[in-house]
């Protein structure tokens, strides 16, 4: 009966200490864990710096020693373990002292290839420029050329903002397959160019439906709508949004007939009759049949209300 009398005590004890302890962990643990935490940030922190202070040590060593081979083989091994960033540092000053010897040559293109993989496009598009420029025939020239053009056009922004990298990016890649017609990247760079067209086409594209939907206010906007969109299908025949603009064409078209003067409106009705039956021949499977064969039928009508012409 002793034992266990002293063994529920002994029970009952070690439960009052382990819910103690609960309670304890369930007040502080948070604080423990976020103590822990910032303690591992900031041995990390003091690995970087710690890691980017060796490095600048060692470089400046290096340089001040002359141990341009040491340099080299070391900025090999950054570019190869992804550390674009010191591999820069590096090769920026190794490239004018090595410059005529192979290993120049492999630095620039290695410092373009750096600039590439570190997402700074533009600098990297210039660097393989200085590479191909400096090295019309060296070793990565047909690289160097395919990657200046596909890095402007990976750096060209959206369609509504100015489209200067884009116009650059085709007029490089269209130069690569001049050179390099029979390339393993001939596809790839081809693509690029018609997807960079469309890009173009695209802001024309918005532009024409700019003017569409301004109608007549301050002048005839309709006329401008045509001019932008013709101009589009004039440059890029085979555009995916060659369907679209001659459709606004047709619209368009249409409403300056309808805003037309009366002198003007039996010439503006029949160009608009002559875009809806170019439409239907060149589009007779388009969603927007209906909506040409509907425009078609009003701008026939309001020929047959006009008064012949004597």
């Amino acid at each position: 009966m002793r034992l266990f009398v002293f063994l529920i005590g002994k029970i009952l004890h070690y439960s009052w200490i382990s819910r103690t302890f609960a309670k304890i962990l369930a007040k502080y643990g948070l604080f423990l864990l976020n103590m822990k935490r910032n303690i591992i940030i900031i041995l990390l922190l003091g690995l970087v710096m710690s890691s980017c202070g060796s490095f600048t040590n060692l470089y400046k060593h290096k340089v001040a020693d002359k141990d341009y081979d040491y340099l080299y083989e070391a900025a090999k091994e950054y570019y190869t373990a992804g550390q674009y960033t010191q591999a820069i540092t590096i090769l920026n000053d190794l490239i004018t002292i090595l410059k005529g010897s192979d290993r120049g040559e492999e630095s620039v293109y290695m410092l373009a290839m750096c600039y590439l993989k570190d997402k700074d496009y533009t600098t990297a598009a210039q660097s393989f420029q200085q590479y191909y420029t400096s090295y019309p025939r060296g070793k990565y020239t047909e690289r160097a050329r395919f990657n200046a053009g596909k890095a402007l056009w990976i750096s060209s922004p959206e369609s509504e903002l100015d489209q200067s990298d884009t116009y650059k990016a085709i007029q490089e890649l269209q130069l690569f397959l001049e050179f390099f017609p029979n390339s393993s990247f001939r596809d790839e760079a081809q693509q690029i160019i018609f997807d960079a067209q469309d890009k173009l086409v695209e802001k024309e594209y918005d532009n024409a439906k700019l003017y569409y939907h301004l109608g007549t206010y301050l002048g005839n906007n309709y006329q401008s709508c045509v001019i932008c969109a013709q101009n589009a299908l004039k440059d890029y025949p085979y555009t995916k949004y060659r369907e679209d603009l001659s459709l606004l064409v047709v619209k368009a078209k249409y409403e300056m007939a309808v805003n037309s003067v009366h002198d003007k409106k039996g010439d503006r009705y029949r160009e608009a009759v002559d875009e809806c039956y170019a439409f239907k021949n060149e589009f007779p499977e388009s969603s927007s049949i209906k909506t040409v064969d509907e425009l078609l039928e009003k701008s026939e009508e309001a020929l047959k209300d006009l008064p012949e012409e004597e």
